[in-house]
């Protein structure tokens, strides 16, 4: 099966907005083991978008439109599909009634627009969006599938796990697609390229490297008959490649360094406070949901290498950007928090004099023991790449507690 996307919405071609969806879609498809043939990016113009959609009709199996299913005038891909496939629009009662009760629900009427979105084409059925008030549309028709999703991704993503890729898989002929993600912290994509690349020799798993704000991610897909089979064809790679990796890898499939790190605490019943020197909190709010994290302190540069930190009568003793400043912080955080350990984590966006612009310093100390680490990454990336250096280096101070 051969599928293309396309993208609606002139705020795209703008540059606007940041098209996150055709990523998502693009490897979803992969991994339905179908293949992809084009993306296209268009702007809300009738004429356009209805000759894209033609033109992808008449080359592929599967066309996703996405965007343009809003209730305003040049929300216009309902108009465009229903000319493209050669059918009238109506109001479907069913879906009227649904959307008046999504409004009913917030406690508002629906305004006159919104009607619009009740709107269907006879050889298309609705895909729910329990997030929205934008029905997508599933049309079969002349051996072409055409589904219409919505630009929200956290709509687009929610109805495609819920409603779509049920329905693929149940018609999908008889094979199965299994994959596992080796997740990695502390190695560039090219370095992960360059060690795993001699695994790169087979057509089926297939491999694939992507980098991750939490790191670098290692895919690998495999297809066979039976799921069972499939699993036992990556298990033999992903030995090969956690031995390569080794004590990078922090990780697998659905994990988050962050609630790896939360399990951690609760299994080992400690307690933790941060202190952020430079990136606002981002760190603490990651932590928040546990139980077991006490509280964060956020401090400006400009004034934490002389500060006192209130109610601790601590002075800080070194550089602020150093190693043994993070420890410093953290041992004041102990005794502010009252926790067993705690994380401190400084860092600057520019340079200092000394230190180049993105350097971080992290401390985790703690129950008798300290662990300290440093880097340099990109200045525009600086406040997440440090919030997960910190929670990688903390995953390893907990894994090595007794």
């Amino acid at each position: 099966m051969k599928a293309e996307v396309i993208c609606t919405g002139t705020e795209l071609l703008c540059g606007e907005i940041v098209d996150t969806n055709s990523p998502y879609l693009a490897e979803q498809l992969r991994l339905l083991g179908i293949d992809l043939f084009q993306i296209t990016l268009v702007g809300d113009d009738p004429e356009r978008l209805h000759a894209v959609l033609q033109r992808s009709l008449e080359r592929v199996d599967l066309v996703i439109a996405v965007g343009g299913l809003g209730p305003t005038e040049d929300d216009i891909t309902r108009e465009a599909i229903a000319q493209a496939i050669g059918e009238k629009m109506c109001v479907d009662p069913d879906l009227e009634e649904w959307i008046r009760g999504v409004f009913k629900r917030l406690g508002r009427e629906m305004p006159a627009e919104n009607i619009k979105q009740a709107m269907l084409i006879p050889s298309a059925h609705p895909i729910p969006n329990p997030r929205g008030t934008a029905p997508g549309w599933w049309v079969k028709k002349g051996g072409k599938t055409l589904l219409a999703l919505p630009g929200p991704p956290r709509e687009l993503q929610r109805m495609w796990e819920k409603e779509v890729l049920p329905e693929f898989r149940s018609h999908l002929p008889g094979e199965v697609i299994f994959s596992r993600t080796i997740k990695t912290w502390g190695l560039s994509e090219s370095r992960v390229d360059e060690l795993v690349s001699p695994l790169f020799f087979s057509p089926n798993p297939t491999l694939g490297i992507y980098a991750k704000p939490d790191g670098i991610w290692v895919r690998i897909i495999a297809r066979a008959a039976a799921k069972e089979t499939a699993k036992e064809i990556i298990r033999s790679v992903e030995a090969e490649i956690s031995s390569i990796l080794k004590d990078h890898i922090w990780g697998f499939d659905t994990d988050s360094l962050e609630g790896i790190v939360m399990v951690l605490l609760e299994e080992k019943k400690l307690s933790l406070a941060t202190v952020e020197v430079g990136f606002g909190g981002l760190l603490a709010s990651f932590l928040s949901p546990s139980p077991q994290f006490k509280g964060g302190l956020t401090l400006n540069p400009q004034q934490a290498g002389t500060m006192f930190i209130p109610n601790i009568g601590s002075h800080i003793q070194h550089e602020f950007l150093s190693v043994e400043a993070a420890l410093d912080f953290g041992e004041a955080a102990i005794r502010y928090f009252g926790t067993n350990l705690s994380l401190g984590v400084v860092g600057a966006a520019v340079d200092t004099g000394e230190k180049r612009a993105g350097t971080i310093c992290i401390g985790v100390v703690g129950r008798g023991r300290k662990r300290t680490a440093s880097g340099i990454y990109p200045p525009y990336q600086l406040k997440e790449r440090a919030a997960f250096a910190a929670l990688f280096e903390l995953r390893r101070f907990l894994c090595e507690l007794s």
